[in-house]
């Protein structure tokens, strides 16, 4: 994005790339199918980026390129595209390979150069990469960062540039997991399940709350249910599942004073809750077990979600932390380096998983590709 902003006639713009080929987390982010955007107000998108006070992670010099300006970008670029039932805007394609060979052909017509396998490793007398021509330095007029958070290292965001710009004297906030799993010990009878969907529940962290679908895993607990009330269980929020959220706790009780009589435990709780899932979490984290209606029914309504803390990094859809907003211009210059600025996932705010955090990294690549043709 930064690069289609400073593309023009007469100014030679070069994208570097330190791996092999360019875009593969958005590349990753395609095999779900690609979920660029929301079909949603843009206020209530915006609500959802959450970063410094004040600051409008949306906003750039044609306007806040918010969830209609996404559509009508990928539109221009010969894509069509279509809103989920839950809002969720993808391509007809379901793909990222189309749109971003749409987006590389932009790009060339405009003379971008794109430089693969050139890594970035240090600022002495200019922007110095390793490549496998050997070292080379650069020495632009502008530039604009977009290295990545932490998350999914192996696809290109491993933070090494970190110890380049803390050297610099850019403030950094510590890089922590987003939309992540959490790590559960769970105990042996709870292997049948690994692997099985958890729906019709609610998770309750805080004043968050998800109704989402998330999955039982050998390690933990994942999953879009999951990772929509993500953040606050990082930071210390108690979480509860609610296995019944569309009866009330007077409901739910009366069906657990039906009587027992020759059925297992197992099978009167299924009997109640109606999927194996649910009754195995409530027999996982209700222990020690009720001993009467009223009982089973608030627990089953306020379960406590017993968790041995977050997936880390490597396992995480994104990450929090980055370059400081106290670092950067309104513009997303860096103070402590004039002429270059910085864009996307390295810069410390963080949003759910649903086309929130594609789209703010497009916004903020475009705004500090605007910026830097401006000071050009």
């Amino acid at each position: 994005m930064a690069a289609e902003a400073l593309m023009a006639p007469g100014r030679q713009v070069v994208v570097v790339d330190a791996m092999p080929t360019p875009a593969r987390k958005f590349l990753m982010a395609g095999k779900s199918g690609l979920n660029l955007t929301r079909d949603e107000p843009l206020a209530d998108f915006g609500a959802q980026i959450v970063g410094a006070e004040g600051r409008d992670w949306l906003a750039t010099d044609t306007g806040a390129f918010g969830p209609q300006a996404v559509r009508d970008w990928a539109e221009g670029l010969g894509i069509a595209l279509f809103a989920g039932s839950t809002g969720r805007v993808f391509p007809v394609g379901m793909k990222a390979s189309p749109l971003l060979r749409a987006w590389l052909a932009r790009l060339r017509a405009g003379r971008v150069e794109l430089r693969s396998r050139w890594r970035w490793v240090g600022l002495e007398g200019g922007f110095v990469f390793d490549t496998p021509d050997g070292r080379q330095v650069l020495h632009p007029d502008v530039t604009v960062l977009a290295l990545g958070g932490a998350s999914w290292p192996r696809l290109g965001s491993d933070a090494g540039w970190v110890p380049i710009l803390a050297k610099a004297g850019v403030a950094i906030a510590p890089f922590r997991p987003a939309n992540m799993g959490f790590r559960v010990d769970w105990s042996p009878a709870m292997a049948r399940l690994h692997g099985a969907p958890v729906k019709g529940v609610a998770i309750r962290a805080g004043d968050s709350v998800s109704r989402g679908e998330w999955v039982i895993t050998p390690d933990g607990i994942e999953g879009g249910g999951v990772y929509a009330v993500a953040a606050p269980i990082r930071d210390g929020q108690a979480a509860h599942v609610d296995l019944a959220p569309d009866l009330d706790y007077a409901a739910l009780a009366r069906r657990f004073a039906q009587p027992r009589g020759k059925l297992s435990l197992g099978n009167w709780l299924r009997r109640i809750l109606g999927d194996p899932a649910r009754v195995g979490l409530l027999l996982e984290w209700a222990r020690p077990l009720p001993d009467d209606a009223d009982d089973w029914a608030a627990r089953a309504k306020a379960l406590p979600l017993r968790h041995a803390g977050p997936m880390g990094l490597d396992r995480a859809i994104s990450s929090a932390g980055g370059i400081r907003s106290d670092a950067l211009m309104p513009d997303l210059e860096l103070r402590a380096l004039p002429g270059v600025f910085a864009a996307g996932e390295m810069l410390d705010w963080e949003a759910p998983t649903g086309g929130y955090l594609l789209t703010t990294c497009l916004a903020t690549g475009l705004r500090a590709g605007q910026a830097a043709a401006r000071r050009l």
